[in-house]
């Protein structure tokens, strides 16, 4: 991989990582579980993105079967809150 694209991806994820902090601060702040649900979800998706661009930098093909994984655990966790919070779990 050339510099260009190298410093590019090394700047992306630095904007990533940096909206993963402030997403963190939502779900720490919000005043209701619902926002908290909603942060838990963007936070999930945002760590699912960095570790794609993890997985292009290093050049590991293992890290996107991790993303896999981890996207069907969040998508199941978000599900299952949702049911709780509606109170028909």
């Amino acid at each position: 991989m050339n510099e260009i694209a190298q410093t590019i991806l090394l700047i992306s994820a630095g904007v990533m990582l940096l909206a993963l902090v402030i997403i963190f601060l939502r779900f720490i702040i919000g005043p209701t579980i619902t926002n908290r649900v909603i942060a838990f979800d963007t936070m999930t998706v945002g760590s699912l993105g960095l570790i794609a661009l993890i997985a292009v930098i290093e050049q590991r093909q293992i890290y996107l079967d991790v993303n896999i994984i981890y996207g069907l655990l969040s998508f199941i966790a978000v599900v299952v809150i949702g049911k709780y919070i509606e109170k028909s779990l």
